[in-house]
């Protein structure tokens, strides 16, 4: 009888005496690389440190320099050079009657933001939830008829507006806070897409239902549980809504009313200097917005023990 041999069993190599090089492990071992050597790991088309300063460099130059080029033109003399005679002549009660209209236009302006944010937010922003919560399949429907005045030329909607404000002149009177459902209309993309984010980001149907487990009506439930998840959205949209307005031009020229926008082109053919020194403060105005819009969405209500 032979003995039957038997062959050893090859050896297995541990796990960590099997390293790979950057070379071998391609480019999934670029990041672990980078953090290695100090640097911070890139990933897809991301740009280097260096190359994001530049990028924010040449685009902080392209939006400041037009923004002191007009500063600096406020403080031009008629004769030559600087003076804040400008900015004295805005209290100057002999000179109140140049700049009348001006003044009417940013009243009209002001109640045109009021009136427009209201209508926007009382009607979008329930029926936006109700279609959330009770017919999800009407959610395309909905985002496309809000969006929808966005690919429609301004002009084209002054031409199809006209004939209907003729006849809403004769019931309600010419004013200009006629014109926030004309403005409503364009300013409706703007306001829809931040509450649309805001509500696909909370779970509202889970909120809702067991706000009802618990007893809560529809108007309970509104108040104290939807609103407050809603709250940065419906901020964003108010405050863009009012900026919306504010840069509003065509439909005030073409209708035949006076606002912001208006009275600032009135304004400009006597006196320019006064007309750039109320566009630097709607400029400043807007970054103000903008900066609300950031504290204010993000503060969050103290718990109540």
């Amino acid at each position: 009888m032979t003995a039957q041999r038997t062959t050893p069993a090859p050896k297995l190599e541990p796990a960590q005496d099997r390293v790979m090089t950057p070379l071998q492990a391609g480019p999934a071992a670029e990041p672990f690389v980078a953090g290695r050597a100090g640097r911070a790991a890139r990933y897809g088309a991301a740009p280097s440190r260096a190359t994001a300063r530049v990028i924010l460099v040449i685009t902080s130059v392209l939006f400041l320099l037009p923004i002191v080029a007009m500063g600096i033109f406020t403080f031009r003399a008629n004769g030559g050079g600087y003076t804040v005679g400008h900015y004295l002549d805005l209290f100057n009660p002999a000179l109140e009657y140049n700049y009348d209209v001006l003044f009417q236009g940013i009243q009209n302006s002001l109640i045109l933001c009021l009136i427009t944010a209201a209508i926007i937010l009382l009607l979008m922003v329930p029926t936006i939830v109700l279609i959330e919560m009770r017919y999800p399949r009407l959610r395309r429907i909905m985002e496309f008829i809000c969006l929808v005045p966005i690919t429609i030329p301004t002009i084209v909607l002054v031409v199809g507006l006209a004939p209907t404000y003729s006849v809403v002149a004769r019931f309600v009177g010419s004013d200009a806070w006629t014109l926030a459902f004309a403005i409503g209309v364009i300013a409706l993309p703007y306001a829809y897409r931040p509450v649309a984010v805001n509500i696909a980001g909370v779970d509202m149907r889970t909120l809702t239902e067991a706000a009802r487990s618990l007893g809560a009506g529809y108007l309970s439930i509104m108040w104290r549980i939807i609103l407050p998840n809603l709250r940065r959205g419906i901020i964003a949209a108010a405050f863009i809504t009012i900026t919306v307005v504010l840069g509003e031009f065509t439909i005030a020229t073409f209708l035949g009313r006076t606002t912001f926008q208006t009275g600032l082109l009135q304004v400009e053919s006597g006196d320019p200097y006064v007309a750039v020194i109320f566009a630097l403060l709607a400029l400043l105005f807007g970054f103000v917005i903008l900066l609300i819009i950031g504290r204010v969405g993000s503060i969050r209500p103290k718990n109540k023990d």
